[in-house]
């Protein structure tokens, strides 16, 4: 498989500076997310990577080979990768095996040796039976597996997934998470997936990188970008969550002063006989549980996942298990 690394890489339009100093390596086989809210460059980075933007400065290599830098670019035909992009790009001329296929084409392959990994590709997907079907008579999530087998029919070492669940109801996109996962441990390709969604990264991703404003706010495994957030960006943006005052005197990982802002999860706070003072703000069932804002006694807000229903007004107290410090 391929290791993909940039280094030190910026990337302008005009005056507007999209990326700034991203110095990043995704290792072969991995599953990267690339996690941010829309702007923050990730799709910007991701074209990059395949090739349809050249980097302002800085170089982006394959393992150890310049694939571009400011002076040099190999085009995304040259760079053994497949790409799926939300708007899926099938021809809606072409039936399903014709689409999956296209890529080989042009290779110079036998009519056998196309269909056979024509066939395969359909397969991991979960479409065989599917081949001389209508792409416009398949489902939103039918279509994207269609994407997905184009890409890899190849036997790309690189896949590049451009929040390709952004277009799908919530059951669909439920179902190509275990898609994306299978084929991620059936072929070992290295991927970077581009997404907004938190809950996305944190299920598929080994590791994400957060970005806001074209810069890297934190990298880290799912459970320490969840857990440990670098600063109050990457605190607020991935997970539910409060960031309260460290005067409450809560018990604290991380160093903290006691100006600073600490990060509470809903899962870390519940009501107890004794603890810091607080009325019931607000609340709205999950079906789990219900999600509660507390409002605290010098006007913070805390929400807590309660097990019943309080009443709104209502005189509390909330105990914390768990806070990390946030940085500022």
């Amino acid at each position: 498989m391929t290791t993909i690394t940039l280094d030190a890489v910026g990337k302008s339009f005009g005056d507007s500076r999209a990326l700034t100093d991203i110095s990043l390596q995704f290792p072969a086989g991995s599953f990267t997310a690339l996690l941010g809210p829309s702007g923050c460059g990730k799709t910007t980075l991701l074209r990059l990577i395949a090739g349809f933007e050249q980097p302002t400065m800085g170089a982006v290599r394959f393992d150890g080979d310049v694939m571009a830098d400011g002076a040099r670019m190999v085009p995304p035909e040259e760079r053994n990768l497949g790409i799926v992009f939300q708007s899926y790009a099938l021809w809606p001329h072409m039936d399903v095996a014709a689409n999956v296929a296209y890529p080989l084409k042009g290779r110079g392959l036998g009519r056998d040796e196309i269909e056979r990994r024509t066939a395969e590709a359909l397969a991991m997907v979960s479409l065989t039976g599917y081949e001389r079907r209508s792409v416009d008579a398949l489902s939103g999530g039918q279509r994207q597996r269609v994407a997905l087998a184009r890409c890899l029919v190849t036997g790309t070492k690189i896949i590049l997934l451009d929040e390709p669940l952004a277009n799908l109801d919530v059951h669909l996109r439920a179902a190509m998470l275990d898609v994306f996962a299978d084929t991620h441990k059936r072929t070992g390709a290295t991927i970077v997936f581009v997404t907004h969604d938190q809950s996305e990264a944190l299920a598929l991703a080994d590791t994400i990188v957060v970005l806001d404003g074209g810069r890297v706010q934190q990298i880290g495994t799912p459970e320490k970008i969840y857990a440990e957030p670098a600063n109050a960006m990457v605190a607020g943006f991935v997970g539910r969550g409060s960031l309260v005052s460290a005067s409450h005197g809560l018990a604290v990982r991380g160093s903290v002063s006691s100006q600073g802002k600490v990060l509470v999860r809903p899962n870390a706070a519940r009501l107890t006989e004794t603890g810091l003072p607080a009325s019931v703000l607000r609340l709205r069932y999950t079906g789990a549980s219900y999600e509660t804002t507390l409002v605290l006694a010098n006007g913070d807000t805390l929400v807590a996942d309660l097990p019943t229903r309080r009443v709104i007004g209502e005189e509390v107290h909330v105990t914390v298990d768990d806070a990390w410090s946030v940085p500022a």
